[in-house]
């Protein structure tokens, strides 16, 4: 199917009213639009929080804050066309028909019989489901076109190993007091190590920088901001976190990463291999996603048994192939 072409001027409302992760998997598809109609006007629906990174993609013009489902408002000029980069419906579906489109892009659902659409396949990675909507109306992507520029602005901290011990959800959080021992045996080493986290993990990244007899000034949580930690991963020499948002931009500032997976399995989450695999380029540095094979809850409220699988040790190995660092 092709979708109708917008005109020069005409505005396109792309749903994605998520998380950080959410938001850097959908960048390929986003410039997908962009490269399709470089003159349309394209909006973004999606939390505040995250407007600044999603211009510093490239493919929006604009945001439109969104926290979440049913919080769109309607537009005296309806868009040209709508794009549901939020999930599979109906809810999603139902905020964008309540804008009016003259066209609407998006996964088919049952309940919606008169709209055509893929179908949505649960074994998809995340970035090959939103380039493969688009490439399903006759919008080509790249699902390698996840690199992001560093943003300016912010100290220079090269060579520094990063630490980010939180997630959203219990289910997605390693121990803490592994990623301290990790994080002490980089110390051990030599590594100049910070841990990070937004202002409600404070007092996990003191936790863990404590235990690992780091200083005080190690723990940047809370002060960054989100571009700030863009620039901060963007510079480091690793980075090592739970399956969380954080990940994805190591993936898309080409930043090597060790990744720890629980309930989700990476192939679906994780870097997507190929030129991901490559410093340089478009896709990021070379990643290790570890993962015990074992698949869950990833909103339960304690850590995953599959998460829990994974030893220091396990994680230092990985670290160790890319830093030569020995446990």
């Amino acid at each position: 199917m092709a979708v109708t072409a917008p005109a020069a001027g005409d505005t396109i409302l792309v749903l994605r009213a998520l998380g950080l992760g959410d938001l850097l998997t959908g960048i390929p598809a986003l410039r997908g639009l962009r490269r399709a109609y470089p003159d349309a006007h394209i909006v973004l629906a999606t939390p505040e929080r995250f407007c600044g990174l999603a211009k510093l993609s490239g493919a929006v013009n604009s945001v439109e804050p969104t926290p979440g489902l049913g919080r769109l408002h309607p537009w005296r000029t309806p868009p040209a066309l709508a794009v549901n980069l939020h999930g599979s419906g109906p809810q999603s579906i139902d905020d964008l028909l309540a804008m009016r489109p003259r066209t609407l892009l998006t996964h088919r659902h049952e309940v919606f019989d008169g709209l055509q659409g893929p179908p949505w396949r649960a074994d998809q990675h995340e970035v090959d489901r939103w380039c493969g909507l688009l490439q399903w109306a006759g919008i080509p992507c790249d699902a390698d076109d996840l690199r992001i520029a560093r943003p300016h602005g912010y100290p220079d901290r090269s060579g520094v190993v990063v630490i980010h011990p939180g997630a959203a959800s219990a289910a997605r959080r390693w121990p803490a007091e592994r990623f301290a021992a990790v994080a002490a045996a980089l110390r051990d080493a030599g590594h100049e190590v910070v841990v990070t986290g937004d202002c409600n993990e404070l007092d996990l990244a003191r936790s863990v920088a404590r235990q690992a007899g780091l200083p005080d000034t190690s723990v940047l949580a809370g002060t960054l901001g989100l571009l700030g930690m863009v620039a901060l991963i963007n510079d480091c020499r690793l980075l090592i976190c739970n399956d969380t948002g954080v990940g994805h931009i190591a993936t898309a500032t080409g930043a090597p990463s060790v990744l720890l997976f629980g309930p989700t399995p990476p192939d679906r989450w994780g870097p997507r291999p190929g030129r991901a695999e490559r410093r340089e380029g478009l896709g990021g540095g070379p990643h290790i996603a570890l993962w015990a094979g074992e698949t869950g809850d990833p909103h339960a409220r304690e850590p995953h048994s599959g998460l829990l699988r994974l030893t220091a040790a396990q994680v230092l190995d990985a670290v160790g192939s890319l830093l030569e660092v020995r446990a």
